[in-house]
């Protein structure tokens, strides 16, 4: 099981920031693109971790170790960033999936845009933080082949959100999602959005993309700074 996250904050640069740390009942079996923990694999945490807009560090899997072991939290996990205030973390629900998102929408792009495609002159410095992170529980096994499509399921919906809240985009270009599900019982074979357990994971990614995407979402440290 993963329940609710801790709300806390570190001392960086003199600063106070937030993160959320997710610690899960059992080690559970999870997939996604993290920059710490991503691929397949068990894992026993979670955090998603704000940072401000002038960070420039080249290693963000080990400054995400270095969080997590200030937190206590030990063994493999998953990490993320994002220059958006966790605190707005917005929390879904359906058929028993539980989906939290942090959502950025300042610097939206087509995924197949050509290469010389430059940011969007609507992404005004205001809402230039640009990153969806997306953490989702599923409370039954996954095969490995149903954890693969239930990252794409989960993709998917937040596209249809962002279209839906009017942008000319599927998604920011640093976007991360993370499933998690047991470790243990029969694996369920599919992860689409017709699927038992895709379709809730789809309606819950959806809505909570949705609405957090509806206002202005202001950098952290911009807000520090002010």
């Amino acid at each position: 099981m993963l329940g609710e996250p801790i709300l806390t904050s570190r001392s960086e640069a003199g600063w106070d920031i937030p993160l959320l740390a997710w610690r899960a009942e059992t080690p559970l079996l999870a997939v996604g693109s993290a920059p710490l923990g991503g691929g397949i694999g068990v894992r026993g945490w979670v955090v998603n971790a704000t940072v401000p807009m002038s960070y420039d560090r080249d290693d963000p899997a080990a400054h995400l170790a270095e969080l997590a072991h200030g937190l206590d939290l030990a063994g493999p996990g998953v990490g993320l960033l994002t220059g958006v205030d966790v605190t707005e973390v917005v929390r879904r629900a359906d058929g028993g999936v539980r989906v939290w998102a942090t959502v950025g929408l300042g610097t939206p792009v087509w995924a197949a845009a050509p290469a010389s495609t430059a940011a969007p002159a609507s992404a005004t410095p205001a809402q230039r933080v640009g990153t969806i992170n997306i953490v989702a529980y599923v409370p039954a096994r996954l095969g490995d082949a149903a954890l693969v499509n239930a990252v794409a399921t989960a993709t998917e919906a937040k596209a249809q959100a962002i279209w839906e809240l009017g942008l000319p985009a599927t998604g920011t270009a640093t976007d991360a999602v993370t499933v998690l599900c047991p470790a243990d019982g029969e694996p369920a074979p599919y992860g689409g959005p017709r699927s038992a357990w895709g379709a809730p994971l789809a309606r819950a990614v959806h809505a909570a993309v949705r609405d957090g995407g509806t206002g202005t979402v202001v950098p952290w440290s911009d807000r520090r700074a002010g």
